[in-house]
């Protein structure tokens, strides 16, 4: 897809939008950014270069992903809206609940029965995101996910 540079080498989240987080929700945050950071791809089709420092943000009703270069100088910024990801978000929540219930008092077929579901949700939402970016940014599935996840805590507001 793209080569070693067209990567997310940084990642900020407008923290000014969010309010405060269970542990779990902050969990999936750490690794969602962790996760990324180690492994992503990420090519805008205007063919700026990276590595990137990619800023996330909520205004309006709108996911906006502030591109930038190494030095944090602006490059190209992306606006997305919600509304075409209100139910999976809304649905990954609610199957996110679920796991982290059954985690603390459920079989392991249980739990295994509900994560299997929750990883579904998730390549949804990860698909759905990449299939809306991709006329300005080219992703993999993984980057995808893991921005979606991000997206996700995002949403969540007062």
């Amino acid at each position: 897809m793209a080569d070693g540079e067209q990567r997310i080498a940084q990642i900020t989240l407008d923290e000014r939008t969010v309010v405060r987080r269970n542990a779990d929700i902050e969990h999936e945050r750490q690794i969602a950014i962790s996760d990324l950071l180690v492994d992503n791809s990420f090519c805008p089709v205007s063919n700026i270069e990276g590595p990137f420092h990619l800023h996330l943000s909520v205004t309006e009703n709108r996911l906006t992903l502030d591109i930038r270069d190494a030095s944090d100088e602006p490059l190209e910024q992306i606006l997305l809206p919600l509304s075409p990801f209100q139910k999976i978000v809304k649905d990954y929540f609610m199957i996110c609940g679920s796991y982290y219930t059954a985690l603390r008092d459920a079989s392991p077929s249980k739990i295994e029965a509900i994560d299997m579901g929750r990883r579904g949700v998730h390549n949804e939402g990860g698909e759905k995101l990449r299939e809306r970016l991709a006329e300005r940014v080219e992703v993999d599935l993984n980057t995808a996910r893991r921005l979606f996840t991000l997206l996700c805590v995002l949403h969540i507001r007062g």
